[in-house]
């Protein structure tokens, strides 16, 4: 069993920042991408923090993500706009195409954004809180490479495309940032650091069948062979796999078809090629009536489902994105969890980037 280090949040955000700016990103996008990944620590999403750092240090190497790319826009409307990445870190553009979408919001109602040629953004719930922040409803959507079979399938055509969702309310916004896949890839990577057999009904093998060894789905990854994640609700449709697999195909639609970019088969199908797609929504709420009184309507239906009865065993109700923002910063007072393996690999970064390891300390 491994066990965990409690990194210095500053420390290890300065670290994460310094790494970037060291292969060429501009000091702003850099200290956006440390933000994502360090937020997503902050909230307990381990999936898509500081363990996925390695990643993005290999498609560097790789060719994959172009560190100084420039983002293009390619067609634009005062509610709308096309975005080609050019390859370069998801998490910049990320940002850039929400803000756009928020300022078009705030002036015609809505604003509409997605971009193609991009790599991994992090947490899609990222950029839908940049929205809530600003006081607008905010979405946030990204296919993947193909990692999830289809319902009765074998073959990972679809990836795990999470779909963010904020909306202000008090004392916690409604947050919801969830994979269309049974979990998150990088989930089953915690699973495989920790030395951990998943739950059943995660994955299928090679030979489509249902196992709980995460090495197979790192292997499946790494060689493209049939197997991988299960939609939201399993295999089959006892349990509602294809509801999954159909969440699965809607971000499809809204991310890489409306950019008229990759769908998740054709991302990542080579070494140094990721090019997936994203899309970002703003609504200004206050075109439905008073916006005080509808953020107050939300509040109230939140407050009313905590307070609803509770089933046996159980003394609480959360809310969605209750758990993860009520501990903010319980985990910024008492570190980052690194693994074992996550913090070999971030002393590793350090040795290869000339960074200085001692922002790792606990």
């Amino acid at each position: 069993m491994a066990n965990y280090h409690y990194l210095n949040y500053e420390k290890v955000f300065e670290f994460c920042k310094s790494y970037f700016m060291s292969i060429g990103v501009s000091e702003e996008g850099s200290a956006t991408i440390a933000d994502v990944l360090t937020t997503s620590d902050l909230m307990g999403i381990e999936s898509h923090g500081l363990q996925r750092m390695i990643m993005y240090h290999g498609g560097v190497k790789s060719g994959r993500i172009k560190p100084t790319a420039q983002p293009v826009v390619e067609r634009e409307t005062p509610v709308s706009a096309v975005i080609n990445a050019n390859d370069g870190f998801g998490h910049i553009v990320g940002k850039m195409a929400m803000q756009m979408a928020i300022d078009k919001a705030k002036k015609s109602g809505i604003g509409m954004v997605v971009v193609n040629n991009s790599t991994h953004y992090g947490i899609a719930g990222y950029y839908s809180m940049m929205a809530a922040k600003q006081g607008v409803l905010g979405f946030s959507m990204t296919n993947t490479e193909a990692l999830v079979v289809p319902t009765f399938g074998k073959t990972p055509m679809i990836g795990t495309n999470p779909i963010a969702v904020t909306m202000p309310a008090s004392p916690y916004p409604l947050h919801i940032d969830m994979a269309t896949s049974t979990v998150p890839a990088g989930k089953i990577e915690v699973y495989n650091k920790l030395g951990k057999p998943c739950p059943e009904g995660w994955i299928l093998n090679a030979n489509g069948e249902v196992t709980t060894n995460p090495q197979e789905f790192i292997d499946i990854r790494a060689n493209k062979s049939d197997g991988g994640l299960l939609p939201l609700g399993g295999a089959g449709e006892l349990h509602s796999g294809h509801k999954g697999y159909a969440l699965g195909v809607l971000v499809e639609l809204m991310t890489a078809i409306l950019s008229g970019g990759n769908t998740s088969y054709y991302v990542r199908r080579e070494r140094t090629i990721e090019k997936c797609c994203h899309w970002f929504m703003a609504v200004d709420y206050s075109m439905f009536g008073d916006k005080d009184e509808i953020e107050a309507h939300m509040s109230r239906f939140m407050q009313e489902l905590r307070d609803s009865n509770k089933a046996a065993g159980h003394d609480r109700i959360f809310t969605h994105g209750e758990r993860e923002l009520s501990n903010f910063e319980n985990v910024k007072v008492n570190g980052l969890k690194a693994s074992d393996k996550t913090y070999d690999e971030l002393q590793l970064i350090a040795k290869e980037a000339n960074l200085d390891a001692s922002l790792l300390s606990e």
